[in-house]
This record gives structure tokens, sequence and C-alpha cells, in this order.
């Protein structure tokens, strides 16, 4: 009976395998000054980069040119600085969302701005959303983008004040939506309750810095830190409550127990690491250079420095994979360029091409 049951053990174990196969070669494409916090295309061979401190640059990878463009006024503090970057043309105007962090009324928020792109430079460049939170340290900014049509979704971390991730009168641990303007969309699951901030589409974050949708089933999900422990994939749907702080896998830096594992009413993970992995961007790969890894979830990771592929089915993880280990990098962010190949960014400035 023992035995039968350690077997079982073995089998479930190794439905979610956690490997190291796949010998993929990197190329260093260029490098910035400090943390590569975000970047992304503007075609197969020109992109923008964000370095934490304070800094854009436009890189082209044909001409090997890189030019520093202007970008808007950072309150450079702890884990916050100049964050993600998204490039999008909408009815033929190119533009550039830029989100960062900045002092505010005696507290320091995640704020998102709006530029034209025109001949390489950022013109017009607006502050078109703030968010209202608790909180003037320099931890928990969350801060990752994704497009969803005409529609926009940013992370905002706790901000450090984790009890408010659970009050919907601020933004601290929730996903908002918005308009590509910066306004609020009139179908957003609580604009007609009063006492609910009007951007809110999920809560109960701790801080989530990936975010994308799902190229196969549609679905949005989002990796986010958890304490000592407790990372975890959430598959997002309005209105849900994924929990922090009352329940967390994870625990306080110091040992002790937060809360409990699970809670009628809450959103458990769709998976979770302990100990930590330390998620950072994430991507699905979109691109037919590595034909095996097509759709599957890659995340970029801090202080276990490594880049981790995920297999998923049915909005389940079965699989997992450890990339580039070797590197012994901090890996910042994952994305998939238009001509199909994998990329990624380091907290020591440098952007690598995964080669086929």
């Amino acid at each position: 009976m023992i035995r039968l049951f350690l077997f079982c053990v073995a089998i479930l174990q190794a439905a979610v395998s956690i490997a190291d196969i796949s010998k993929p070669k990197v190329k260093l494409v260029t490098k910035v000054g400090g943390v590569a916090w975000g970047f992304d295309f503007i075609s197969p061979n020109e992109l923008l980069v964000t370095e934490k401190s304070g800094s854009i640059f436009y890189f082209n990878l044909k001409t090997n040119k890189k030019s520093k463009l202007n970008g808007p006024k950072v309150k450079v503090t702890g884990q916050g600085g100049l964050l993600d970057i998204k490039f999008k043309v909408i009815d033929d105007i190119s533009y550039v969302y830029i989100t960062f962090s900045e002092k505010l009324k005696g507290s320091v928020t995640t704020s998102l701005a709006r530029g034209e792109f025109k001949n390489n430079k950022i013109a017009n460049l607006k502050t078109i959303f703030r968010a209202k939170v608790k909180g003037s340290g320099g931890r928990h900014f969350g801060s990752r983008l994704a497009f969803n049509g005409d529609k926009l979704f940013i992370t905002i971390g706790d901000r450090g004040e984790r009890k408010y991730a659970q009050d919907l009168s601020y933004h601290n641990g929730k996903l908002l939506r918005l308009n590509l303007d910066g306004s609020i969309p009139v179908d957003n699951p609580y604009v007609k309750n009063q006492k609910v901030l009007d951007e809110i589409w999920s809560y109960g974050h701790r801080n989530s810095q990936g975010l994308d949708f799902d190229p196969v089933s549609k679905k949005l999900f989002s990796v986010e830190f958890g304490p000592r422990g407790g990372d975890e994939l959430n598959l997002i749907s309005p209105k849900k409550n994924y929990g922090w702080p009352i329940i967390t896998y994870g625990k306080e830096y110091y040992g002790l127990k937060i809360g409990q594992k699970k809670k009628t009413g809450m959103e458990q993970p769709v998976f979770y690491w302990v100990p930590s992995i330390s998620p950072s961007g994430m991507g699905f790969y979109t691109g037919n250079k590595i034909k095996k890894w097509k759709n599957n979830l890659f995340i970029a990771n801090l202080s276990s420095r490594h880049l981790r592929r995920l297999v998923l089915k049915n909005q389940k993880v079965v699989s997992e994979e450890k990339l580039f280990t070797k590197l012994d990098e901090r890996i910042r962010h994952v994305d998939t360029s238009p001509d199909g190949y994998l990329y990624f960014s380091t907290d020591s400035g440098k952007l690598f091409k995964v080669l086929n």
C-alpha cells in the first residue's frame, strides 16, 4: 500500500516536471546603463527600452544605433523608477505608453503617461492616469501593461501596505482596466458602485510585474511576487478577489505564517512556487523560430536567475523548464519580436535574443 502511494505521488510530481533539457543559444544585442525594466518592439528591427533609473532608449537592431529619448519626470526610489513601456498604433498615430513611479501629495504612486512617437522621438507626452494609493516607500509598484483591443490593463502593487489590497477605495494591489486615453470604460465591473474605484478590474494582488493574454484561450494571466514563497500565476477574471494578504502560500520574511491558504470567495492561483522564484515580466511566445515553444508561457525571474518556460493545457500548468541558468542574470522581462524571436532583458541592463 505504501509503495502504491509513493508511486502515485511520483506520477503527480511528474505531471508538473521541472527540466532543463532545451539548449538554445542567446545573443547579446544591446546594453543600457542600469536595470532594463521594460521593452517593446516598434518593428522587427526597432525597439524601445526603459532603464529603471529614468532613461528611455530607442535601439535599431539592424544598424546598432541607440539614442536616448525624453520621458516623464520619475521618482526613483527602491523598486520604483521608470518601469514598463508599450508601443501601439491607434488610428494611424504611433503612441508610446510608459509607467513610472511619481511623487504625488506626500505619497509615491504608479502613473501612466502617453506620447506620440514621431521621427524616433516622443512628442506631446502627457500623464493620463495616476493611481490612488496609500504608501510613500519604495516597494511594490507593480506596473506591467497589456492591451486587449481598445482597452489597456495595468497592474498596481500593494505599495508595501498590504491591507489596502482588500480596500476597494484605493488602487493598492489591484489590476486596472482603462481606455486607451486613460479614461474609464463604461462597462468596467464597478462603475455603478460608488464605494469602489471605477478603474478596478480585480483585486487582492501583492505585486504583479507580469501580465499577458494567452493567444490560445484569449484569457488574461498575471504573475506576482509572494512574500517568502507563494509566488503566484493567476488567471484573471473581473471582480475576483485573489486573496492577498488574507490567503497566501508564502510566509513572512522572518518565517511566521501569513493568513491562510484557502478561503471561500477568494481565488486560488493556477500555480504557485515555494520557495520563491521571484517572477517579474512574462509573455506568451507567439513566434515560430522554436516550434515546440509555440504558445508556451515564459516568465522572467530575478533572485532565481533564470527564464522559466511553462506549458499550459486548459489553463493548467503541465510542465516547467528552467532556461539560461548559466548566464547568472536577474532576468527582468521577456517578449516576442514581430519576426518571431524571443527576447529578454536583465537587471544588469542587457537585452538578449534567443536564437533557434
